[in-house]
């Protein structure tokens, strides 16, 4: 079974604009829609008493606070959690914005890697990834145009690219996280989903007040992975044929030489988030014997590491970041290994985003491609440190020139 439809958020914002439609009837369109979908989905946790009238209708991830709602953080500990008194300040931001929360999405455990009850709205047997599985499935079956995420490692980029729709991983520390529960603080970003790069544009401008910025087209340096030997054919095809096209279209396209770096970077990540995971989640890691597997194994990994390993992996990312400044306009690569794998109790293989994560640059997922069992494959775009509007121009760019292909 298939459920996989998006919900346009430009197409919903023209017809509020237009009159065709009113807040009250996108409420009951998503409200109908989950009730619909989600016995299958099992895309949320909570649900808020939404206000009718009271904005675009947005999903939260359950690591998120959102007034009112346990944070449950999709662990056992926390099955107890009470309400919590005040919005994250990035739910905040959202609201002034004109977004209206439904509820909570679901999460992996503290946002890591057991998988939670979410299925892939394109593939039900398949794994939506994680860890925002829940905030991608909403997305992905149309149950809402607009929801958050996080990303430590690929737990936007990833679900995005499994589920078929669009996201952005916005640039470290652009907005506060306060009223998240998180793991790594120089490695958390925050995250959203929408079915375009043009709706996550659009997301942006309410957001910020700034539109993303007209692209000319950009230098794309194309980043394969080949060190890393984990991209499966059908991705790589997507890759190679995108590159064809956006070359075609104007743009300037090299290849990305530094394959050493993100060799380096790559490793380095998880020397950091485990190091960080076990000081932030101390408390459960007093506990690890009620935590899910991965979970315990990344705190007691962390706990192990010492201050010289840590500081020599933050070295290498510093390094990276001097090496990388101002090298490219924007860095295409695979979203993803491949289509998301058959099974739920995994969520697929995060080791493409590692590096670029280390370094907290922004980065937008474009849908649109399919591998030979008509699975979704996504591509990402990185680009500059707090250069989140440039980079959805060229994401809105490339997703013009690609629109209609077929890999």
């Amino acid at each position: 079974m298939n459920l996989r439809r998006p919900w346009s958020l430009r197409e919903l914002v023209q017809d509020l604009r237009q009159g065709r439609t009113t807040p009250e009837a996108a409420a009951k369109r998503a409200l109908a829609r989950i009730a619909e979908t989600d016995a299958e989905l099992r895309a949320w946790v909570d649900r808020t008493d939404f206000l009718p009238g009271a904005g675009v209708p947005l999903g939260v991830k359950d690591i998120i606070d959102l007034a009112g709602v346990p944070t449950r953080c999709g662990s056992t500990l926390r099955a107890e959690a009470v309400p919590a008194t005040a919005d994250a300040a990035i739910v905040t931001a959202w609201r002034a914005a004109g977004m209206a929360p439904l509820g909570k999405t679901v999460t992996t455990e503290f946002a890591f890697f057991a998988p939670g009850p979410t299925r892939n709205p394109a593939a039900l047997g398949h794994t939506p990834g994680g860890s925002s599985s829940g905030s991608a499935a909403a997305v992905a079956s149309g149950q809402v145009p607009l929801a958050l995420g996080s990303q430590t490692a690929g737990s936007v980029t990833r679900p995005a690219s499994y589920c078929g729709v669009a996201s952005l991983v916005m640039s470290h520390g652009r907005y506060p996280v306060t009223g998240v529960t998180g793991l790594s603080p120089s490695l958390d970003s925050h995250g959203v989903f929408a079915a375009t790069a043009a709706d996550l544009a659009l997301a942006w401008s309410a957001l910020t007040g700034d539109p993303a910025r007209e692209s000319r087209p950009p230098r794309i340096l194309v980043w394969s992975a080949d060190a890393l030997d984990v991209v499966e054919a059908p991705m790589r095809h997507a890759l190679t044929q995108a590159a064809k096209r956006l070359q075609d279209a104007g743009a300037t396209v090299e290849p990305f030489r530094d394959e050493q770096l993100m060799v380096e970077l790559t490793a380095a990540h998880p020397v950091v988030m485990a190091y960080e995971a076990a000081r932030e989640r101390a408390t459960e890691l007093a506990v690890a014997e009620r935590l899910s597997a991965p979970l315990a194994q990344l705190l007691q990994t962390g706990a192990a590491t010492s201050a010289d390993e840590y500081e020599t992996a933050r070295a290498t990312i510093a390094d990276g970041a001097v090496r990388l400044a101002d090298a490219f306009d924007v860095v295409l690569g695979p979203a993803a290994p491949g289509a998301a794998p058959h099974g739920l109790d995994a969520t697929g293989n995060p080791v493409l985003s590692r590096g670029w994560q280390a370094l907290g640059l922004p980065v937008v997922t474009i849908p649109g491609f399919t591998d030979p069992a008509g699975l979704p494959l996504g591509l990402q775009l990185v680009g500059r440190h707090g250069g989140d509007d440039e980079l959805l121009g060229h994401a809105c760019w490339a997703e013009r020139v690609l629109a209609g292909d077929s890999w």
